[in-house]
This record gives structure tokens, C-alpha cells and sequence, in this order.
């Protein structure tokens, strides 16, 4: 038990923590897969991870055995297909491993077949039209570039995770997986031909990579359960700001208190186990929030891990008497979180494709796939913009703490530089190496990068991979990536075209850097995306400035989105439809929620605390007659915001029954966002300055005070 927080923060593993010796250890991972396996199957399943090749059944069998063994071993009795589906959550449904012997025993069994394919039922996830209740069939198909592995809970049970794609009996994507897979596949054999064309004989495919930053609040668990905002809708409905905030900036990097180390320790050992590269941790912007960072992998891989990394903040948290908000906006008035999505393309031989190398103006490849990268962003940013919309995200995009909705693309002043001068046929050269005088005699010089950081910007070019940060804190990272794999493979698509038809390749790359300058660099912005002069500059330059999520939605189901994830067989019209449809749903379902708490809450804790104090207050005028002016002001103004919170508590409620009586789902979600959402902000304007009124302990909830400073 930990004496600082009296809950179990600190177990005898935790405390003493052999990183390499524990890493891994829940994973099926290829080494164990070495050791297990004959050679010859081991053999047939890389083959099958690694190229693409069907899997054999007596393969599948012999592996699932192999994989049975090790998971009980381990202490496992159950499996599970553990799925994406269209909740933006994961979902699994465990089964045993055992199998009745005529004796009246069982034996422990897992055959291929179960391994490879399981069936849940679909009728009860969304499918956005593409089923109906009564067809409920559904499968999940083993992804075997994904590694099984092991998950622990509080109550000492372990259960085998096989991470599978989820699809309907007519093999619709019913999942967030199986387009990815898709657009994985699709921007390899385009970025291959682009390799090809420029004379790499040598690599074999090209793998999208993922590093997902994720941040979180942490609150104490006592003061969650006292707000049903908190609990139903994963942000404070109401609450006046604290009187500090982040303004003096000591919350960013600050030292990290011992609870909360504790937490993070705690956290960094679940992960460690089932494999996932926990790599960084701090204190973020605001009060209680902080974030963790993994290193690179696959984005398949990255997705199920970053589906984990959610799953288990949340359930670490609980053990240390902590709840862990993943909503992007949980407090007014502080930052909100997001998720920064670093993506990059590396070949199966290691070449990193974002990589400018030390002259990138001569470094032809890195321009080719660079000139591609701006060209796919500039015809597709309202796409990009519809993969992270999210009623909560609306709280963050373009608030002054994250990137605006307009979509634009940073590359910073020298490689901006180096496109100018080719684009015009002049000579690019790279600045020579500059160091960093600090003006200490004691310390070194520092090297510089060849580009500031530009933290305003959406589309950021980091180095080597670029690092879209519009991604909500509690989203999946598969949608983004799909979105990016795809318009990647476009743009690849359509420059590998132009290399095999060009007579002299040299010539023709300088010609698509020209291309690419001429019809996208709006596109490229290096300065403050903050600023109101940007909007106004992006608004000229023609670019979309996507302000909700109803209005960024529709960006799935038009023409052009319908022909580009067609045409590369990510997505089919009936599921970007399905995926409309459902993601309008969602937002209007979860603004319902919020409504339906707010006035749970105003009228069953709200507006009694405030007629409670009114109470007092006549008591004490009754008591001192003239010589009570100060409570007979308060009374008055109390009163007025009484009135008024009643009156547009009964507005709320006007207002979602007849957004919930609209049948059209975009209308529907367009009736949620201009009236529910407008007057609740209106209500809780009232209640807010209610609290500022009422007296500490009539207010029935805790205060952001308690939130953001007692833990």
C-alpha cells in the first residue's frame, strides 16, 4: 500500500523494474515465435507477415498450438478476437480454452481455424445501413502483422488478445483495422513504382510509420464521481475558472509530483509488458494534464497501440484512486488534448523516405516524395480535416491551443528555399552547418536545426517524418492514417506515371517540383497559424476552413473522396456512406448526452444549492432589516440568474426534443450544434456566475480548483 495516497501505487515488481528483462514478456512476439515454432512454419508465417502470402491451414494450426502453450503458461484460460469497431473504442468477447473429454474432463484446446477466423455479432455495433438488425453476422480475421498478446487485469485473470479486422458477412468494413490494411498496401505499390522510376531496384515495399503522442488530464477519483458531467460526458459542463490557470506557464515540464510518478511508473510497466515502446512522459500546458510518447512502429501496429495505451491509462489510473480524462476539452478555460500523429514512409531495407539527408537539394527522391506529400495535402485537406472532427475535438481545432481547422503544411524557411529556387530553374544549395552560441564559456556551442519548430501548425515537417497534430486526444489514429496512406498512394500514383513516361527523369522531377510549386504551394505556411491575419490569408489563398464537425463529415461522401478511396480499394461507397452516417450519429448522440446531464444536473443540484443560499439570505435580511443592503443586492442578483437559468433550462430541453425528433442524421447533428450546444453554453454562463455567488460549501460540486490543483 502506498503510504502517500493509500492506494496500491507501488507493487514489488513495480518498484524494482528490469526494463529488458519485462519488455515484451506479453507478447507473441517473432522471438518467441523462433523458439516455439519448427522452422518451416515459422518460416510460412513470416512470409505470410512480411510478403503478403496466404496463410496455409496446417501453418495456422500448428501456430495457434504454439500459441495456446505460451499463453497458458502465462497463466492465460481464455481468447479473445480483440477488434476496432466503429465506436472509436475496442471490443472482445473471450472464450476458454477448454474442451469437454468423454471422461467427464476437458483438455485445453485452440485449433487453427479458431485462430484465424472468429464470429461475433455485428447486429449490436454501428454499421451506418450497411447491416440490419436481423442480419447480425459478422467475422473477425486474424491480423497476423499485428502480434497476439497478453492482457492482465486487477482480478489477476490473463486473456490472449488476437488483434483481428472486423468485417460483415458480405465483407464490409465494419472496423477502423481493415481500411487501414488497405491504404497500407495501397501507398507501398505506389511509393514502390515512384522507387522504381527513380532506379531503386533494391527495396521491396514501403511501410507508413506511426510515433502517437497522447495526452491526458488525470483527476482525483473522489471529485470525479461528485460530477455526472465528468462521468456521462468526459468534460465539466459547468465551472467557473480557477483563479491560476496555465498563464505562468509552470506546469510545462515541471517536476512531476510523486503521485502522479507513481501513476506513470505504473503505467510505463503495463505497457513495457505487452510490448508498447513507452518511450517519454511530462507535464503538459495545463494543470493535471500530461502526455506520453512511444517510438515509431508500423501504423497498424502503432493503432492497436495506441488503442492500448487509452485502455490502460484508464485502468492504471483507477488503481491509484485516479481517473483519466481522454476527452479533448475536460476544463474551459486551460488547454485541451490532442494527439500528434508523427507520420513517415520507410522502405523494408531501411531508407527512410522523409529523410532530407545532408543536401537535400540534391537528394531527388526525398523532393519527389516531398512534392507528392504537398500535392496529396493541398487536394485532399478537407478530408484530413473530416478524419479528426469529433463533437469534442470542436473544442480544441482552432482555439488557440491547437492547430486551426484550415489545413496548411510547414516546411520551414530553408526547404521552402530549396523548392522556390528549383521551381525556377536556379541553383539550390543548403546553408552551411550553424551553431548555437549560448554566450556561457562553461557550455558548448550547439548545433542548430535547419528549421525551427512551428507548434501552430497542422501539417508540420519535423526532420524526417511530418507530424499532423489536429488528431483528438480520444480518437483512434487509424482514420487519420488512412486518409494520409491513401492520398499518398494518389499523388505517388500519378508522379510514378509521369517518371515512366519521361524520357529524361532529371528533367522531369524538376518539372514536377515546378508543377507542384505552381498548383499547391498555398498550401505552405511557416508562420503563426494562430494569427487572424493567417485566416485571412487562407481564406484568399482558397483554402477550406472547416469550423465543425457536421461540416467536416460531408468531406467523406463526396465525388472526389468516393473516387480516391475507390479507386485504391480502401473504401467503397457503401462504407464511406456507412462511416458518414455514423460519425454524424455519434455527435449528435454525444451533444444529446451532454444535454441530458446539464439538466439533470441544473435542476437537481444547480438550482437548489442557489435556492438554499436565497434562503439565508432572506434569513438575514428578515434578521437585520435596513442594516442588510449587501444581502439584499445578492439576493436580487441571484434571483435574475435564477429566472434566467430556469428559463433556458427549458429552452435546452425545447431544444434537444426537437433535434431528437429530426429523422436526417446531417440535420439532425446541424440542429444539435446551432441550438442544443448554443444554449447550453448559454445555461452554464448562468450557472457559473451562480457559483461565483454561492457560498463554498452550498455549491454542490467540487470546483476547478479542487479538479486541477489537489492531486
Amino acid at each position: 500500500m502506498c503510504t502517500e495516497c493509500n492506494y496500491g501505487c507501488e507493487s514489488p515488481e513495480v518498484s524494482n523494474v528490469n526494463v529488458p528483462k519485462i519488455f515484451g514478456t506479453n507478447v507473441f512476439s517473432k522471438k518467441i515465435m523462433k523458439e516455439r515454432l519448427p522452422k518451416d512454419t515459422y518460416k510460412s508465417l513470416i512470409k505470410t507477415m512480411e510478403m503478403g502470402v496466404g496463410l496455409e491451414p496446417d501453418t495456422a494450426a500448428v501456430v495457434a498450438n504454439a500459441m495456446k502453450d505460451w499463453a497458458i503458461e502465462k497463466g492465460a484460460t481464455h481468447y479473445t478476437h480483440w477488434f476496432q469497431p466503429l465506436t472509436g473504442s475496442t471490443a472482445e468477447k473471450h472464450d476458454s480454452f477448454i474442451s469437454p473429454t468423454s471422461e467427464g474432463g476437458v483438455i485445453m484446446e485452440f485449433s487453427g481455424k479458431q485462430l484465424i477466423q472468429g464470429e461475433p455479432d455485428a447486429s449490436s455495433f454501428p454499421s451506418g445501413g450497411l447491416r440490419v438488425t436481423f442480419e447480425a453476422r459478422g467475422y473477425t480475421a486474424w491480423d497476423c502483422t499485428s502480434p497476439a498478446f497478453l492482457k492482465e487485469d486487477a482480478a489477476g485473470n490473463v486473456t490472449l488478445c488476437i488483434p483481428t479486422a472486423f468485417c460483415s458477412y458480405n465483407g464490409e468494413a465494419l472496423d477502423k483495422k481493415t481500411p487501414l490494411l488497405r491504404s497500407m498496401s495501397a501507398v507501398s505499390a505506389q511509393a514502390i513504382r515512384v522507387l522504381r522510376a527513380l532506379g531503386n531496384d533494391k527495396s521491396s515495399s514501403v511501410v507508413s510509420s506511426v510515433g502517437s503522442e497522447q495526452e491526458y488530464f488525470l483527476v482525483d477519483k473522489e471529485f470525479y464521481l461528485k460530477h455526472l458531467d465528468l462521468i456521462c460526458c468526459g468534460r465539466t459542463l459547468f465551472g467557473t475558472q480557477a483563479p491560476k490557470g496555465q498563464e505562468l506557464s509552470d506546469q510545462y515540464f515541471g517536476a512531476i509530483k510523486d503521485r502522479v510518478s507513481a501513476y506513470m511508473k505504473d503505467l510505463d510497466v503495463e505497457l513495457w509488458k505487452m510490448g508498447i515502446t513507452s518511450k517519454t512522459k511530462h507535464n503538459e500546458v495545463a494543470p493535471t494534464q500530461y502526455e506520453m510518447a512511444p517510438v515509431f512502429a508500423s501504423t497498424n501496429i502503432a493503432a492497436d497501440h495506441n488503442q492500448l495505451v487509452m485502455e490502460t491509462m484508464q485502468k492504471v489510473a483507477l488503481r491509484h484512486g485516479l481517473v483519466c480524462l481522454l476527452h479533448e476539452k475536460p476544463y474551459a478555460g486551460v488547454n485541451g488534448s490532442g494527439k500528434h500523429n508523427n507520420w513517415s514512409l520507410t522502405t523494408n531495407d531501411g531508407i527512410n523516405l522523409l529523410d532530407p539527408g545532408t543536401t537535400p537539394e540534391d537528394n531527388a527522391q526525398f523532393l519527389v516524395v516531398l512534392c507528392g506529400l504537398l500535392k496529396a495535402v493541398d487536394s485532399h485537406a478537407d478530408i484530413l480535416r473530416g478524419t479528426c472532427a469529433s463533437s469534442g475535438n470542436d473544442h480544441r481545432l482552432g482555439a488557440n491551443e491547437a492547430p486551426p481547422a484550415i489545413i496548411s503544411a510547414f516546411l520551414g524557411s530553408e526547404l521552402t528555399d530549396i523548392l522556390d529556387k528549383l521551381a525556377k530553374g536556379e541553383k539550390a544549395a543548403k546553408k552551411d552547418a550553424a551553431f548555437l552560441k549560448i554566450g556561457v564559456d562553461t557550455l558548448p556551442e550547439l548545433p542548430k536545426d535547419n528549421t525551427d519548430r512551428n507548434r501552430t501548425s497542422p501539417f508540420a515537417f519535423t526532420g524526417n517524418r511530418f507530424e499532423f497534430r489536429m488528431v483528438g486526444s480520444s480518437q483512434s489514429i487509424s482514420g487519420p492514417n488512412v486518409a494520409l496512406n491513401t492520398i499518398a498512394a494518389e499523388a505517388f500514383d500519378e508522379i510514378a506515371s509521369r517518371l515512366e513516361k519521361a524520357k529524361n527523369v532529371n528533367t522531369e522531377i524538376l518539372n514536377i517540383i515546378k508543377d507542384t510549386l505552381k498548383n499547391h504551394s498555398r498550401i505552405i505556411f511557416n508562420g503563426n497559424n494562430y494569427s487572424a491575419e493567417w485566416a485571412k490569408e487562407a481564406e484568399k489563398r482558397g483554402l477550406p476552413n472547416i469550423r465543425t464537425t457536421p461540416d467536416a463529415l460531408k468531406s467523406f461522401i463526396t465525388p472526389k473522396a468516393i473516387k480516391l478511396f475507390g479507386k485504391y480499394n480502401v473504401l467503397s461507397k457503401e462504407e464511406l456512406h456507412s462511416r458518414f452516417e455514423i460519425y454524424t450519429e455519434q455527435y449528435s448522440m454525444n451533444l444529446n448526452i451532454e444535454a441530458q446531464a446539464a439538466m439533470q444536473m441544473v435542476r437537481r443540484l444547480y438550482i437548489p444549492a442557489a435556492i438554499r443560499y436565497t434562503v439565508e439570505l432572506g434569513n438575514s435580511i428578515a434578521a437585520m432589516g435596513k442594516s442588510a443592503p449587501v444581502q439584499k443586492e445578492l439576493l436580487d442578483t441571484i434571483g435574475k440568474l435564477l429566472t434566467s437559468a430556469n428559463k433556458n433550462l427549458k429552452k435546452l430541453e425545447t431544444e434537444t426534443n426537437k433535434a431528437n425528433a429530426i429523422d436526417k442524421v446531417d440535420k439532425q447533428a446541424a440542429a444539435f450544434r446551432d441550438k442544443v450546444l448554443t444554449t447550453l453554453d448559454i445555461l452554464r454562463a448562468d450557472i457559473d456566475s451562480l457559483e461565483s455567488l454561492t457560498p463554498r460549501d452550498l455549491w454542490p460540486v467540487p470546483a476547478y480548483s479542487d479538479l486541477l490543483f489537489k492531486l
